[in-house]
């Protein structure tokens, strides 16, 4: 019966013909195997004529149309007759991820529409539901599928994610700007969950494989730290010592900050000079704290480049208190009374300082009388002006 209809359609009977006899057919397999039989012409002029007849003859068509696996014809049928659930089940059969979606979001089925979208690789359209939805972790996702890696690493950061940040940090590609700064923050992630060893082969690749990135100072210095990480001083030392000597006005921007701090304010040229002598440069990798609330005093800093944060603790909730930048210092107080630190600086960015010991403060006292008693008298007078100042 089928060929004879589809027979009849080819000498002009027409596809309205098809669809009249369909609709009278009552065995779904009948039914089927006749529609299985017509031309892919056929079967679109059919599904043309059938826009026009009532929602439940439609209906009745779908479900011929899904017997026969035309999962997409069927689910244009039911385009408009509110049963967009089921349009939706029937595009995602048909492998339209994308107009599954529509029609899931038609039918209210907000999550499996943005996994529609993002299955169907409209990852934009993704991301607008899923941020609706309040799912950073998936919008995070389609950041890294999107060839926005870093983007998605900050989302994982906030998150409290590291591997999902570490994972998304190593596909931002040697050509991008920040793809020095993604291996610094990943060594600090695979160093903190106790893979130093891995961080530390991470970083000899890249330094091997990016141009420039063996005399960067940042990764030079995340190098030796975490070499001293594994108990090697000595390589570590070595490391450093192969970085660039520091340009002449950098010495002396260092020497002019130094000088302007007020307990040294009234120190001698020689004495001066000798006690920049006893400042030595350091790098310090982003995100390194300096200094942590409650621990012993480690000396001073003097800030030459970079900038650092200033918290109230170490604690995540911790209040914002100050960012500071070159010129100034950081813990002077140190140096001249055993007191724990205050409060929690970390570096923001990579910073060049100067920095002076408590120990090698010490010695500088010891052999440089006529210093110790001004800097110590400076030292009093500038409490006592704190004190003063509190107390009104």
């Amino acid at each position: 019966m089928a060929r004879a209809e589809s027979e009849a359609m080819e000498e002009g009977g027409g596809a309205l013909h098809a669809l009249q006899s369909l609709l009278l057919m009552e065995s779904p397999d009948m039914a089927a195997r006749f529609y299985e039989e017509l031309s892919a012409a056929q079967r679109e002029r059919l599904l043309r004529d059938a826009a026009q007849v009532s929602p439940g003859d439609r209906r009745r068509l779908a479900e011929v149309l899904r017997w026969a696996r035309d999962f997409s014809g069927a689910a244009q049928l039911l385009q408009g007759c509110g049963a967009d659930a089921r349009v939706a089940e029937l595009f995602l059969l048909d492998g339209q991820y994308v107009e599954a979606a529509e029609a899931f979001l038609r039918a209210g089925d907000v999550e499996r529409a943005a996994a529609a979208f993002e299955r169907g690789g409209a990852l934009e359209r993704a991301m607008e539901v899923y941020r609706g939805l309040g799912a950073r972790e998936s919008v995070a996702r389609c950041l890294v599928r999107l060839g926005r890696p870093f983007e998605g690493a900050l989302l994982y950061r906030e998150l409290g994610q590291p591997h999902a940040e570490v994972d998304a940090l190593g596909c931002v590609p040697s050509g991008d700007v920040r793809h020095l700064e993604s291996v610094l923050r990943m060594c600090m992630l695979l160093d903190a969950e106790g893979f130093t060893r891995r961080a530390l082969a991470l970083l000899a690749d890249t330094m091997r494989g990016a141009e420039g990135a063996r005399s960067d100072p940042a990764l030079v210095t995340e190098k030796a730290r975490l070499l001293r990480r594994l108990g090697m001083d000595a390589e570590a030392d070595a490391v450093i010592a192969r970085l660039p000597a520091s340009d002449a006005s950098s010495e002396a921007k260092g020497y002019d900050y130094l000088k302007a701090i007020p307990i040294f304010g009234e120190l001698s040229l020689a004495d001066m000079k000798d006690l920049h002598r006893v400042a030595r440069q350091v790098l310090i990798p982003a995100g390194e704290v300096l200094m942590e609330k409650g621990a012993p005093g480690v000396g001073l800093f003097v800030l030459l480049e970079g900038s650092v944060d200033v918290f109230s603790g170490a604690e995540p909730d911790a209040r914002h208190l100050n960012s500071l930048g070159p010129g100034t210092y950081l813990g002077e107080i140190s140096l001249v009374q055993d007191a724990p630190v205050s409060a929690r600086v970390k570096a923001r960015t990579v910073v060049r300082a100067l920095r002076i010991t408590r120990a090698g403060f010490q010695h500088y006292l010891d052999t440089h009388d006529a210093a110790a008693l001004r800097i110590y008298r400076l030292f009093t007078q500038n409490l006592a002006a704190r004190v003063r100042a509190l107390s009104i």
